[in-house]
């Protein structure tokens, strides 16, 4: 009913950039926070940025000020840029939405499938 398709991971060594992208798709009929997490080996998975729908973001200590979120609402997308990317940043990265569509009418939480980032020491 409804996707989140995540893209724009991979390798890079530290010091360097990545910007994910997570685009929705589907019955949609509004959209509520976005947000990435991060989830490491042997790690719990965790919040890493959150945006409203009227962009009001908020990000822990580990990546403020070296992670930035976005979104285009438009286009039901939501972005992630990484500077200054750290060897810790090491995880699969997931896309979450919530989503309320035309036939349900109340929020519901989707995620993506995630999308590996590796940083090299």
């Amino acid at each position: 009913q409804v996707q989140l398709v995540e893209s724009g991971g991979g390798l890079v060594q530290a010091g360097g950039s990545l910007r994910l992208s997570c685009a929705a798709s589907g019955n949609i009929l509004s959209i509520n926070v976005m947000g990435w997490y991060r989830q490491a080996p042997g790690k719990q998975r965790e919040l890493v940025a959150a945006i409203t729908r009227g962009g009001s973001t908020s990000y822990p200590d580990s990546v403020k000020d070296r992670f930035t979120i976005s979104r285009d609402n438009a286009k039901n997308t939501v972005y992630l840029q990484m500077n200054s990317l750290k060897p810790e940043d090491t995880a699969v990265y997931y896309c979450n939405a919530a989503v309320t569509t035309f036939r349900q009418r109340y929020e519901v939480d989707y995620w993506g499938q995630g999308t590996q980032v590796t940083v090299s020491s």
